[in-house]
Formats: C-alpha cells, structure tokens, sequence
C-alpha cells in the first residue's frame, strides 16, 4: 500500500508540475516577438499559454490577429499536449527515443489512467496516442472540404489541422478571427465535424476501447447482436448514456428557449435553429467553440448552459469538468437513498462506497473553486457586469469550456488572474482528487473504528 501510495504521489507531482512548466514555458515562447505581430503583455501571453495548456479557450487577445505563424504553431503544440496530458506526452519521447519503459514508469501510467492492471499498460498508451492522431487526422480531411477552396491548399490545410487538434483536444481555440465559428452557423460540414470530434474525445478513451473490442466480438459473431450493449463495462454504458441524454436535453432546452431570440438563433430556419441548438449543447460540454453569440443568450439559457460546463464530459478523455459519470453516480445514489435502499446499482452491478466517495469529493472541490471563484469576482469587478456573466465566465473556467458571455477581455487583470487559476484547478482537479482518493484506506481503518453518532441533515 505504502510503494502504491508513493507511486500515486509520484504521478500527482509530474502531472501538476508538468502543467505548470508547459505554460510557463508557452508563456515565454508566446511572449516573444517572433510569435507576435504586434507587442503583447506577459499577462496576456501567460494567460494564452494557460488557456491553451488546459484545453480551456477563454481568451484576451484574438489569436487569429495576435500571433504570427511561430506563435499559433507554439499555440497548437500547447493544445496538443495539454490535451493528451503531460505523462502521455512524456510518454511519446519515450517512444521517440526507442527508450525502455520502467517498471516504476509504467505503474505512473496506470495510476495516471486508471488502468485495472499494469500488464499491456503501454500498448494502451500507444493506442491512445495513435487513435488520436487518427481521429484528428479524419477531422482535418473533413474540414478540408470547407476550408482548402475557402483559403487555397497551404492555408486551407493548416487550417484545418489546426482547427482539428483543438477541436478534438477540447480548447476551442480558433485562428479564423473574432467571432469563433458563428461565420459557419449554418455550415453543415464545420457543424457536424466540430460535433463529432468533441463527442469522440469527450466520452472517453476508454469507451472506445471498450465499444472496439466488443464490436469486434460481434463482427466475428461471438455474441448475439442484441447482447452488444450489455456487454460493454458499465462506466461505457453510463458514459454513452449520459453523453447522448445531455446532448438530447441541452438541444431542445436551447432551441426553445433562444427560439424567438433575433440576436441568437431567432432568424434561422427551423433545420438551422436545431442545428445551431445541438452545436451548442455539445460545444458546452467543455469544447468552447460557437456558432453564435453568447452574451445575447437569455439568462435562462446562460444558467443552463453553465450546469452543463459544471457537468463536462466523461472520464479518461480530453473534457473537463465533474464528468458525466460523477453526475450519475450521484443522481443514482440519491435515487437508492430516496427509495430507502442501502447499495448504489445500476444495470445489475453494485458501485462501491469508495468509488461515491472519490465522486462526491470531485464535486464538491469543483463547487468550491466555482463558487470562490465567483465571489472573487464579483468582488473585483464593477456592479455594472450582470451576474449571470460572470458565473457563465467562471463555470466556463472550472470545466475548462472556453464560452464567455464576451467577458473575458474586459475583465481587470485580477480577475483574469483568478480565471487562470480556475482553469488550471479544472484541468488538474478531478485528475488529483482521483489520484489522491482512490483505493486510499484511512490509518485508523485498519486500528479500530470510532463510535458512531448521528446529526440533524435537511
């Protein structure tokens, strides 16, 4: 227990320092002036270099008017390593190198993944890396359709590696101009590639290997068709459930309540508004690219595309926030609790209490951090700001979503200081509390157990 705990430790220590060694190291290389077409502030370099790194997309500058070609490469490089994460990059030079793999270096991976076992650790790490380079790789050819006879062949390219890398790693960091990707509100092409590179590395890696390996069972035929899904593990399966009843329910809340809204969605087609609407419940869960404007959202609508960036996506992928799979876990231990039962179950499978446990931890230091956050700002900030934009703004932070109600250049420099913190709390806080928690046994359980008394609650 003691060498697991060292170990846990050990990857807790790699992963938060290595983030913040990325961005201040992104911070400097943006801050040059090869990466610049016109002088920056360290602030806003350091605050690109941190939204970048946590795949988050809230920024101060427009990276398309702001950075030369260095500096957007320097940009794309900071998303792709804050998307795979640094151990997975560390990783890569490893492969690189034709380096040896430790034993000590592949138990820091499986804590880092949360792999069942250290055997085959590696392989998995390789799959990951080559499935996203593949997945990127399609979304490229596919924005390529849009962008190479908008741009030319060059432009249009690195265009549309550039937007699939931040697509897929969740940073909704774009080099097109001001207004994201509402220039192509109607688009199907840039719709449905942004949506399903967003989906793809939001559920998880994995669910992918499940679902792969299980589809391949099937092909072969050695299970029924019908027996597909029950086969599959069962954070797959509230993962794939969770995912698709969060993009369902997001679609229709936004398509009806920004319905008649003209600065929204108001003047499109009945097919545009649901396109638009399903961009915008996907794009929420922590992606940070839209379609259309944020800050002309009913206050409704802000609030309720604020619990969805506090949800995020699922484990074991590029999202942030409390995932979707903490949120079930709860709703179905409050569900058990409430027709008095003892055990939390699902689809014929008990979760342990450690496991509820780690869950509600995430969730409430992730509430702790928005809610201080908040106050924090609101505090700094003239009471001219709405409210509701600056919880949009810091819900945005803490799931590392990248939306803003057009708030985050007009923030004072103190505010934007506690959204950097927020982002890197997001990027790294789930991630933590799991390393931290998981399978961690108190000393006093293994002495004796203290006498039980009960509170008031409610």
């Amino acid at each position: 227990m003691d060498r697991k705990k060292n170990i846990r430790w050990n990857t807790l220590r790699i992963t938060a320092v290595g983030f913040l060694g990325i961005i201040l190291i992104g911070g400097v290389l943006l801050y040059l002036p090869v990466s610049n077409m016109r002088p920056i502030s360290f602030m806003d370099a350091l605050f690109t270099s941190v939204t970048s790194v946590c795949v988050t997309g809230l920024v101060t500058i427009t990276p398309a008017s702001q950075f030369t070609l260095f500096g957007k490469v320097i940009l794309l490089l900071l998303i792709q390593i804050g998307g795979l994460g640094v151990i997975a990059c560390t990783a890569v030079f490893f492969f690189l190198l034709r380096r040896r793999i430790t034993l000590r270096e592949r138990l820091v991976l499986q804590e880092s993944y949360g792999a069942d076992r250290l055997g085959g650790i590696v392989r998995m790490v390789k799959k990951i890396i080559l499935g996203t380079l593949a997945v990127e790789g399609c979304g490229a050819a596919l924005y390529a359709f849009q962008f190479v006879p908008e741009y030319g062949p060059v432009k249009g390219l690195w265009y549309s590696v550039f937007h699939a890398v931040s697509a897929f790693c969740n940073a909704g960091i774009d080099i097109l101009g001001e207004n994201s990707l509402a220039d192509y509100v109607t688009n199907p092409i840039i719709n449905i590639t942004t949506i399903l590179l967003i989906i793809l590395s939001g559920i998880g890696f994995t669910v992918w290997f499940d679902v792969l390996e299980n589809g391949k069972k099937l092909i072969h035929r050695e299970v029924p068709g019908k027996w597909w899904f029950t086969r599959l593990r069962l954070h797959s399966k509230l993962a794939l459930i969770m995912t698709l009843l969060l993009i369902i329910v997001g679609t229709v809340f936004v398509f009806f309540a920004e319905y008649g809204n003209p600065n929204t969605i108001g003047g499109m087609s009945f097919g545009e508004k649901l396109l638009a609407s399903m961009f915008q419940s996907v794009t929420t869960r922590t992606a940070g690219f839209y379609t259309f404007s944020q800050g002309a959202m009913h206050d409704e609508s802000k609030l309720f595309c604020s619990i969805l960036m506090f949800i995020g996506g699922s484990p074991g992928g590029t999202a942030g926030g409390t995932k979707t799979t903490t949120f079930a876990m709860l709703f179905l231990a409050c569900l058990t609790f409430v027709k008095g039962g003892n055990d939390t179950e699902c689809m014929g499978r008990r979760i342990s209490v450690a496991n509820f446990r780690t869950g509600f931890c995430v969730v409430m230091v992730a509430f702790s951090v928005f809610i201080t956050g908040t106050i924090a700002i609101l505090a700094m900030e003239p009471d001219g700001i709405p409210m509701i934009n600056i919880v949009y703004e810091t819900a945005s932070a803490v799931g590392t979503v990248g939306l803003t109600a057009d708030l985050t250049p007009h923030l004072g420099r103190a505010s934007q200081a506690v959204i950097m913190v927020m982002m890197y709390m997001g990027r790294l806080g789930p991630l933590t509390l799991a390393l931290i928690f998981a399978g961690k046994t108190h000393p006093r359980d293994k002495v004796r157990r203290l006498p039980k008394e009960q509170i008031m609650v409610g």
